[in-house]
């Protein structure tokens, strides 16, 4: 089978030249026909330049800078049936693509819905931080909020099951992709695409899993927080957290949460401005406005979740942090998802040295390090 690996990069030649490497590795690992190929949007550095030197057998394609929106324009048409998508400071194990692709290919049982998206077991350059990638959802004050650093995750770093999310690194059926439209452009320059079109494949009746067998490695937000900076990124975040429930939620519940969050977001703001640096004063308002300047283009965006309201609410119900701390999926064979050799109940890189986890709350998947995690039980 013909799988495809797609590297987005932007002014990455630094970050090409760490981590390409491993994905040209574990591309000639895989028992599958793997073709790597960059996404360069844009590049103002020296970018395209070094791979034609260095990796001439690398294919360049060059679109404009659209984010993770510039996949929209390759992934449909791909000659094989599935693509990891890639951030360029991703750096791969040598056998994690076969046991990422195997849930997008094997046969669904008839009582399943089908998987159109997956998600590795991604750790910090260190090896021993976790970052995630198996998310929950839950609401704080009126906002979706997604993370891996949910309470009791610890225990279920391991487990194999659903997630509700991706980010840096996740590998997607091509046909589904062009069946949802990929990325919606609404939220350009990026945060939080990722999170709707898993809502939006959900709703639509996929599921998209979390594959712990595939380990990976991201450096966390390489070139978008060089561009953007802290406050920047978290300004992004609750303006686009503020766009996806404006455009997806409909359910009765979710629109009072919004609509009560909404001034207590406000007055945290007031009574946080007199103690906080001027660049992060009044984020949320300044996140506000900003989500209301695009109230046009929210209306008009053809990236619409098609279901009813009752699945999203299951949604919510199904990816709630409790539940994710409480799910013990079913153990698949390690070489039933492509890892070589089955005797092990785990790839050795999982098994961490001294069997000691270290997660931090500063990393990227949580989009408000500022906010202590506090879950609100499932309505």
């Amino acid at each position: 089978m013909l799988v495809h690996l797609l590297v987005l990069n932007y002014n990455g030649r630094r970050r090409l030249a760490e981590c390409l490497p491993s994905v040209l590795r574990a591309a000639a690992c895989s028992r599958h026909a793997c073709q790597t190929a960059v996404i360069d949007n844009d590049s103002t550095d020296d970018s395209v330049a070094w791979l034609g030197e260095h990796y001439p057998q690398v294919g360049v394609i060059r679109r404009p800078n659209r984010g993770l929106c510039s996949f929209n324009d390759v992934v449909p048409g791909l000659e094989g049936p599935v693509a990891l998508l890639l951030n360029n400071d991703v750096s791969l194990h040598p056998h994690c693509i076969d046991p990422l692709v195997a849930p997008l290919t094997r046969q669904q049982p008839p009582e399943e819905s089908p998987c159109f998206m997956t998600a590795p077991l991604c750790w910090r350059p260190d090896g021993s931080t976790y970052e995630g990638l198996k998310t929950a959802v839950c609401w704080r004050f009126g906002l979706v909020r997604a993370t891996a650093l949910f309470p009791g995750h610890e225990a279920t770093i391991r487990q194999p099951g659903l997630t509700a999310s991706a980010g840096a690194a996740l590998a997607v059926d091509c046909r589904k992709f062009a069946e949802l439209g990929g990325f919606d452009p609404l939220y350009l320059p990026g945060r939080l695409e990722d999170l709707d079109f898993a809502f939006r494949g959900y709703l639509a009746g996929y599921h998209a899993r979390y594959v712990p067998q595939s380990v990976m490695h991201h450096r966390g937000m390489a070139t978008f927080g060089e561009v953007f900076g802290r406050e920047g990124c978290d300004r992004l975040a609750l303006r686009n957290t503020l766009l996806f429930q404006w455009k997806n939620l409909r359910h009765p519940l979710h629109l009072a949460r919004q609509l009560l969050g909404l001034p207590a977001r406000l007055a945290l703001d007031v009574v946080r401005a007199p103690w906080l640096p001027a660049p992060r004063r009044w984020m949320f308002a300044r996140a506000l406005f900003g989500a209301l300047a695009r109230l046009g283009q929210l209306r008009w965006t053809a990236y619409r979740a098609h279901g009813t309201v009752a699945r999203e609410r299951e949604f919510f119900r199904r990816f709630h942090p409790r539940r994710m701390a409480k799910v013990s999926s079913p153990k698949f064979g390690w070489s039933e998802l492509g890892w070589p050799g089955s005797s092990a109940s785990e790839p050795p890189e999982i098994r961490r040295p001294g069997g000691s986890l270290r997660s931090t709350p500063a990393t990227p998947v949580t989009l408000y390090p500022d906010e202590p995690f506090s879950a609100a039980p499932p309505a």
